[in-house]
């Protein structure tokens, strides 16, 4: 097994937790002051129990961006990144140099197309029916057809 740095351990270490504890979310509140009457909000979190929160330290220290902050929804710890200008400098490209090797990758690909995509101001449709395609597992608040009607 070929040697690597400390720093690439840590890396490979903190992808693979992203693979098991992390998610790439893009969500959608109505805004009716928007053009859009839509704000798109992608962000990259991983939560963990407050007294193991060195791992969410390390990710902040790691990715040089995000915020840890306590998700009363279920009494953890949340690093989070919301910022797409962080996104699409630091997450993104972490997640490229150490990528995921579970089926979640497949969401961090329509992640990262989404980010890129928002940054050069594409149709909200094409946003929308990309971000359906994430996290088919979990609920969403807003289906497909509810966020297209709020456009009109």
């Amino acid at each position: 097994m070929p040697k690597t740095s400390v720093f690439q351990d840590v890396c490979w270490y903190l992808s693979g937790y992203a693979d098991g504890e992390g998610s790439f979310c893009v969500s959608f509140s109505p805004r009716s002051k928007l053009k859009t009457k839509l704000e798109v909000r992608p962000s990259f979190s991983v939560s963990q129990n407050s007294d193991r929160s060195e791992v969410l330290e390390l990710f902040q220290k790691t990715l040089d961006c995000g915020t840890i902050r306590p998700d009363r929804s279920d009494k953890t710890l949340k690093f989070e990144v919301r910022s797409l200008g962080e996104i699409n400098e630091k997450v993104i490209p972490f997640f490229e140099k150490y990528p995921l090797k579970s089926s979640k990758y497949k969401d961090f690909l329509l992640f990262s197309n989404i980010c890129r995509k928002i940054a050069g101001k594409p149709s909200i449709r094409e946003i929308i029916n990309l971000a359906v395609k994430m996290n088919t597992s979990g609920k969403r608040k807003y289906n497909t057809q509810k966020l297209l009607s709020i456009l009109r």
